[in-house]
């Protein structure tokens, strides 16, 4: 299992659980409450007695840190079950509701999180249906967060309401990666809408769509 080569710093936490118990089958996103650099963060989670770490962590400037190595689990989602099988991942932020990120930071998280769904295809494309009820079901929803599982308001609600245009813009992106960035605008615009109803996406069946070409099974 490999790790991200977008990181731009380096601060293995101790706080950690390795290797993990289950496949990597989901994606939780993570507010800091704090403008902080991944140095920062990375002196946070190094301390022993934080208990807390995440497997990556976003800047407001777009760097990204990694303080978990993606074989192992991290402590963050107040979930050892939903860390056996997620992608942690904190990002900058300010310090009050609701919780903003910069641009920068935004992009930084798509581009990570697509490099992440290209290496772990056991997640595939990122799905979103804001239902605590399908914890469990990565088929019909791989994004959790950290609410679902302690009274926090992590991810914030800057990210929280953002978790379907994640999702459609991560399908984006790796479709445009596909296709060698050809895709029209009628194209974005039904990837959009299919990241929004994501029961049925699959990156080779919207390549074969978007190309007319049919891929065997």
């Amino acid at each position: 299992m490999s790790n991200s080569s977008l990181v731009d710093y380096v601060c293995l936490s101790p706080n950690f659980t390795g290797p993990r118990e289950n496949k990597i089958d989901r994606i939780t996103i993570h507010h800091m409450a704090g403008d902080l650099s991944v140095e920062v963060c990375g002196n946070i989670f190094i301390k022993p007695e934080r208990k807390a770490s995440s497997n990556y962590g976003v800047g407001s400037d777009g760097r990204v840190g990694m303080y978990v190595e993606e074989i192992n689990r991290s402590w963050c989602s107040s979930s050892p079950e939903n860390d056996h099988r997620a992608i942690t991942i904190e990002v900058a932020s300010s310090t009050k509701h609701p919780y903003t990120v910069t641009a920068a930071a935004y992009e930084a998280l798509i581009n990570l999180l697509v490099d992440i769904c290209k290496r772990n295809p056991s997640i595939g494309t990122l799905k979103w249906k804001a239902d605590k009820s399908l914890i469990g079901h990565p088929e019909k929803q791989n994004m959790t967060v950290h609410r679902w599982f302690a009274p926090k308001a992590c991810p914030g609600e800057y990210l929280y309401s953002r978790h379907a245009q994640i999702a459609a813009d991560l399908t984006q992106n790796i479709l445009r990666s596909h296709l060698g960035g050809i895709l029209t605008d009628r194209d974005e615009s039904h990837l959009v809408m299919s990241a929004l109803h994501p029961l049925h996406l699959h990156v080779h069946h919207s390549v074969s769509q978007l190309t007319g070409h049919s891929h065997a099974s």
